[in-house]
């Protein structure tokens, strides 16, 4: 069982990493030095994102969901990307923009991983 959940999150970070480094080799708001860089980011974007969501729900703030919601969730991640670029040299993010377009390039990748696995008759857990 420990060594499910150390598997998952190890495949998680790489994926992850993997989806930041080719977001950054595509010039889509943001840089990472390297797949080393770039897996450094995926654990800081990781911490620092649960960080404000627990910060968030701990002063009643929920995301909810429809096109007010996803707007809310687009922006907090953002956010989390400045952030992550203000505590990693690794990471550059072009201002607030960039990291607007970086978070969705991100969550595309992201939503591609989960329909390609989806295809093959897997799931992210």
């Amino acid at each position: 069982m420990i060594l499910g959940l150390i598997l998952g999150i190890v495949i998680g970070v790489v994926l992850n990493a993997l989806i930041i480094w080719i977001v950054g080799k595509l010039n889509l708001g943001l840089r990472v030095s390297g797949f080393g860089g770039a897996i450094m980011a995926a654990i800081i974007i990781a911490i620092v994102s649960w960080i404000v969501h627990w910060l968030l729900a701990l002063v009643g703030i929920t995301i909810g969901g429809g096109l007010i919601g996803a707007i809310v969730a687009l922006i907090i991640a953002a956010v989390v990307l400045l952030i992550s670029d203000r505590i990693l040299s690794g990471l550059e993010v072009d201002g607030f923009v960039g990291a607007i377009i970086a978070a969705i390039a991100i969550a595309v990748g992201h939503w591609l991983i989960a329909f390609l696995l989806g295809a093959l008759g897997m799931a992210l857990a």
